[in-house]
């Protein structure tokens, strides 16, 4: 059996959004948290989990409208801006819409990488020199490294398994 690029995209999308094999996936550091939780601020300073899970949908919003073939409109002018909160209105339903969206998103981006060929792959990514495979293969750490600091938050404020 061979395995090709689209397949290896395919595994680490699993393995980055659901599938806990090595490391935690971004549907398991995100379970079961409350809004509560997601707004608390780390010790010291840092982004909360809702800052965090803010930023991911945005940058994973605009790879999947670029992979649709979609413009995804002007980007922000800085990263920060990507790290929205929940402000003074804190609420679950809120929270849940958020979670609904991540959800929707990372599926939806599953759908769209499978799809794809070896020669989109190749493709060029946007106006950028880069390839679509490339940047895929580099996005998916993206999601990983979040899930990690998701489940570090979790541990400061004691929501994480033990």
């Amino acid at each position: 059996m061979s395995v090709n690029a689209v397949d290896l995209l395919l595994v680490q999308k699993d393995n980055t959004w659901e599938l806990e094999e090595w490391i935690v996936p971004l549907s398991v550091a995100l379970a079961n948290v409350t809004a509560e939780q997601a707004a608390w601020a780390p010790p010291g300073g840092g982004n909360t989990i809702w800052q965090t899970v803010s930023h991911i949908n945005y940058y994973n919003q605009r790879i999947l409208s670029r992979l649709r073939g979609i413009d995804p409109g002007p980007g922000v002018d800085t990263n920060e801006e990507t790290f929205g909160g929940p402000g003074d209105d804190l609420n679950d339903s809120d929270w849940n819409n958020i979670l609904a969206e991540t959800k929707r998103i990372e599926l939806e981006l599953r759908e769209a990488i499978a799809s794809l060929s070896e020669a989109d792959l190749e493709a060029p990514y946007g106006s950028s020199t880069e390839t679509i495979g490339r940047e895929l293969s580099r996005w998916m750490l993206h999601d990983a490294y979040h899930a990690g600091q998701i489940v570090l938050i979790r541990r400061q404020q004691g929501s994480w398994r033990s």
